[in-house]
């Protein structure tokens, strides 16, 4: 498959911190994004009326920034609550959609906030250990061994 290069064509996007390639097509160049699946690029594209087809080297600015708006304000669009990422937050009780370096941010706070707090979850994963009910006797053993050891004679 050959691609026709126009003088417009842009091969890296920028876009919310993130680099772009623009030979893929929309939806899927989006994804690189962190913070952003493939069904909510999918809605997002339908919002912001782009072309699904189109590669996203071909997006013309105002397309991206149409794309960028609805990604940043997605309950204006009105994207049901489901497809957020941040739903009833723990300190405003608001439903969003957070993406690039707010992501990671926020990733760290509700971690830092869950060990401040003593809570089971926060100390598994200050500890390193599996968080969600993993069993740890016989695999996960990547870094340290867990599990019994056998008494040397």
């Amino acid at each position: 498959m050959a691609l026709v290069v126009d003088d417009k064509f842009q091969h890296i996007l920028r876009v919310l911190n993130t680099n772009i390639d623009g030979k893929n097509k929309v939806m899927f160049a989006l994804t690189a994004i962190k913070g952003i699946g493939r069904r909510f690029s999918n809605i997002v594209c339908k919002k912001a009326d782009v072309e699904m087809n189109k590669r996203a080297g071909e997006l013309t600015s105002e397309e991206i920034e149409r794309i960028v708006t609805v990604m940043q304000n997605p309950r204006q669009f009105k994207i049901p609550d489901y497809f957020l990422n941040r739903q009833k937050d723990i300190r405003d009780g608001k439903y969003g959609q957070i993406i690039a370096n707010n992501l990671e941010a926020k990733l760290r706070e509700d971690l830092e906030r869950m060990r401040k707090i003593r809570l089971h979850r926060g100390l598994r994963h200050f500890w390193g250990l599996r968080v969600r009910g993993q069993h740890t006797c016989s695999t996960g053993r990547k870094g340290r061994t867990v599990g019994v050891s056998k008494k040397k004679q």
